[in-house]
């Protein structure tokens, strides 16, 4: 799978692009601020129909215009083309496949399937549990589209349980509307277990062997699954956090509280492990990511790395660039990998400038 084309109208700063890219490496490079990560961002959005830098889709739209555009044109393994359209306006955002527009978000996964590495995400050990919570279900949305239904009812539902808990606060007698919601969220909360489990025990045996070559047998990586509650036990937990939840006027229990833990050697890598270890632990958990894509859907995935090279010691670098070869990839670049970047155009790769928002193929 591979993007021949991508066409930008008004995202964020790039007025208008039209940009052919090549199936391997394609560098884009030029100052911060100039709209490298935007371009990324726009890739990625019509992949996933979400932004990674930004819950807001209006914030995509460029100062002063009225609505941003994005097209990717995709060719995959099996020789079929697509594309793949979004517009986006103050009011909210449409997206179509091959001209026909899609009625919910989950008909668009599975035809552009991208990884996304970013400095942000070396920091995914010993982040919030919300930044791996994130990673979890996006890479679960890309993989199997049921999991995007179940995601979506899960948190439509608890946002009703939360209205209804705000509302017996004033109504006492609406408690008895409980059950319904509660059965609800354990139904759809029990499938996102399910499927969470299984992926993170995929995904944990890949990242190890990754681990274990980077550090040449020094570190045994291994991530752990931290259901905040199991599934059979899910319903008596609500009812029996009823009051606490009616006092606080929020779900105190389910799957929005899971997390993962990266042990290292044994230990808890958030508390134990030195920003070395963790910076292997992110990049051999996103290796695993394209390898595990590339195992359940066939297709190896677009990878995008977003001004990563700088904040990588020359061997996880090296490591990098080397298990990524032969697969399409968008990096960004500034100045300060010169050599880096002349090493990348010797082996093929096309290049790309970034000033203002305007981008030109060197």
């Amino acid at each position: 799978m591979h993007i021949q084309k991508v066409v930008l109208d008004n995202f964020r700063n790039i007025k208008n692009a039209e940009i052919a890219l090549g199936g391997g490496m394609n560098i884009l490079y030029g100052d911060n601020a100039q709209g490298k990560t935007n371009f990324l961002e726009s890739v990625y959005f019509c992949a996933t129909g979400r932004s990674h830098r930004t819950g807001r889709d209006k914030d995509l739209i460029g100062i002063g215009e009225k609505n941003a555009r994005a097209k990717v044109f995709v060719h995959n393994q099996d020789g079929f083309e697509n594309n793949i359209g979004v517009d986006i306006n103050k009011d909210g955002k449409s997206m179509r496949v091959n001209g026909l527009p899609i009625r919910r978000l989950g008909e668009l996964y599975g035809y552009l399937l991208c990884v996304i590495f970013s400095p942000e995400d070396l920091s995914l050990v010993k982040a919030g549990p919300q930044l791996r919570r994130r990673f979890m279900d996006m890479e679960l949305c890309q993989l199997y589209p049921a999991y995007y239904h179940n995601l979506k009812m899960y948190y439509k539902v608890m946002r009703q349980r939360n209205n209804l808990l705000r509302d017996i606060n004033t109504n006492p007698k609406l408690a008895e509307t409980l059950d319904i919601w509660d059965e609800q969220l354990v139904h759809y909360g029990s499938n996102i277990i399910d499927t969470r489990k299984g992926f993170v025990k995929k995904i944990s045996a890949i990242t190890a062997k990754y681990q274990n070559e980077i550090t040449g047998g020094r570190e045994q990586l291994e991530i752990i699954y931290k259901n905040h509650v199991e599934k059979d036990l899910f319903l008596e937990k609500l009812i029996k956090n009823r009051n606490i939840d009616i006092l606080k006027r929020a779900t105190s229990v389910g799957v929005h509280k899971d997390d993962l833990e990266f042990k290292i050697n044994g230990r808890d890598g958030r508390s134990f492990a030195s920003q070395g270890q963790q910076r292997t632990a992110a990049l051999s958990l996103k290796l695993a990511e394209i390898d595990l894509i590339r195992e359940e859907k066939g297709h190896m995935p677009v990878l995008l790395l977003d001004d990563l090279l700088s904040e990588l010691d020359a061997s996880r670098q090296k490591f990098l660039m080397e298990r990524v070869r032969g697969m399409q990839t968008i990096i960004t670049l500034t100045g300060a990998e010169n050599s880096f970047m002349e090493y990348l155009k010797q082996d093929g790769a096309r290049v790309f400038r970034v000033e203002e928002g305007f981008i030109n193929m060197v």
